[in-house]
Formats: structure tokens, C-alpha cells, sequence
């Protein structure tokens, strides 16, 4: 039979990485760099919106919108403008289909 044996003194447990940060706060980190990268996609998916795809990448911006401002972003004004950008790609959705009949642009 095999004895399990504790690591020896001064080698890592699988809970503390070899830098001496513990996996908790790697994960909250990686948890804002999520966020992060929620406020800027949010961002970039609302401004092409606003001339195509309205009605698939307007309601994307403002989930990821969403999602980025309650995990905590560190750049709020870019998720904030990411939430205006989708609920903009909304109302111009709504004014083409009130003003064409049609979700998409025409001369």
C-alpha cells in the first residue's frame, strides 16, 4: 500500500503557485481581466451596429455591457458607452423597421 506523504517544507502546495500568489487571487484577477475585455468588446460590437447587424449586435453590446459593469470593470466609461452604443443599435433598428418596413438600410 502506498502512504500519501506531505509536500516537503518550502515546495508549493497545489493552492500557491510558484510566485507565492494563492489561486484565489489569481482567479479574481482573471476575473477583472475578464470584465475588462467584456467593457471593450461591448464597445467595439456596438459601433459597427450602428450601420449593420443592429438587430444581432446591438443586444450583444449590452449583455457584455452588462456582465462587464457587475464584475467589476476597471473601465466603467467603456462599458457605459458600450451599454449606450447597443441601446443606440436598438433605436435605429426601430426606426428603420417603423421608417422601411425593413431591418436594413436602403436608398
Amino acid at each position: 500500500m502506498r502512504q500519501l506523504t506531505a509536500p516537503a517544507k518550502g515546495t508549493p502546495s497545489k493552492a500557491t503557485r510558484t510566485n507565492g500568489t494563492s489561486s484565489k487571487t489569481t482567479s479574481t484577477g482573471n476575473r477583472t481581466r475578464d470584465a475588462d475585455s467584456f467593457a471593450v468588446a461591448s464597445f467595439i460590437l456596438g459601433l459597427p451596429g450602428l450601420l449593420v447587424g443592429n438587430i444581432f449586435l446591438g443586444p450583444t453590446a449590452i449583455v457584455l455591457a452588462t456582465l462587464a459593469l457587475i464584475r467589476g470593470t476597471a473601465r466603467q466609461g467603456r462599458a457605459w458607452f458600450g451599454m449606450f452604443l447597443g441601446l443606440a443599435d436598438l433605436v435605429v433598428l426601430a426606426t428603420l423597421v417603423t421608417l422601411n418596413g425593413t431591418v436594413s438600410w436602403s436608398h
